[in-house]
């Protein structure tokens, strides 16, 4: 999978997690919500696992690196 697609995957899963995560805490009683929530989570993190593998670490995460120095930038990108 090409790392653009890959990030947008990671986004959807973060972002869908995220949202079932706030469901829960109002609706703490909801098994279903936290199950779906919970598998998300592990969708999340394999896909994560498989961006940092292929591309580099998302997050900082206690590590020193200097992988966000590296081009491009965003604003070096064509936005046609």
């Amino acid at each position: 999978m090409n790392k653009d697609k890959l990030l947008r995957r990671v986004s959807a899963l973060g972002f869908t997690m995220y949202e079932y995560r706030l469901f829960c805490d109002t609706h703490p009683d909801n098994q279903e919500a936290k199950e779906l929530f919970e598998s998300y989570q592990k969708k999340y993190q394999a896909v994560k696992e498989e961006y940092e593998k292929q591309f580099g670490p998302l997050t900082l995460n206690g590590e020193n690196s200097d992988e966000w120095l590296k081009n491009p930038w965003p604003w070096d990108n064509d936005a046609n």
